[in-house]
């Protein structure tokens, strides 16, 4: 039997990532793709960095990730949260380190919806007196 498997759910606007991490080589593999080729945007693959680089677990995690919902950043934020939530079942001792830096919270941040009778969320028709 392999070793131990830490899984996670994160999520960032409408996209929701599904985070597995086990001990590795430091591989990163998000829809069945190498991230470098998922993520083509630099900043997104940061991104996704950010949590292993804190705990200082780079290349001694292996990540599976399968991602839906949103677009490139809603992605890459939503793969950051569930790397962080599954290094916090892997290890609850980087919990104060993660918490500073703001990893742990959701970016509830969601489109509102449009209300109806109106144009939009928030943009209403314009008024006339007459």
């Amino acid at each position: 039997m392999g070793t131990k498997r830490y899984y996670a759910t994160g999520k960032r606007k409408s996209a929701v990532a599904r985070v597995w991490l086990q001990e590795g080589s430091g591989a990163i593999v998000i829809n069945k793709k190498p991230m470098d080729e998922y993520f083509s945007v630099e900043m997104a693959r940061k991104l996704v960095h950010q949590p292993l680089q804190l705990a200082e677990m780079d290349n001694k995690l292996d990540i599976m990730a399968t991602v839906a919902g949103g677009g490139v950043t809603g992605q890459a934020g939503a793969v950051k949260h569930g790397i962080t939530k599954a290094l916090l079942e892997y290890n609850p001792e980087l919990r104060p380190v993660l918490k500073k830096a703001g990893f742990i919270t959701r970016d509830a941040r969601i489109k509102e919806r449009k209300k109806y009778g109106q144009r939009g969320a928030r943009a209403r028709f314009q008024f006339s007196k007459r």
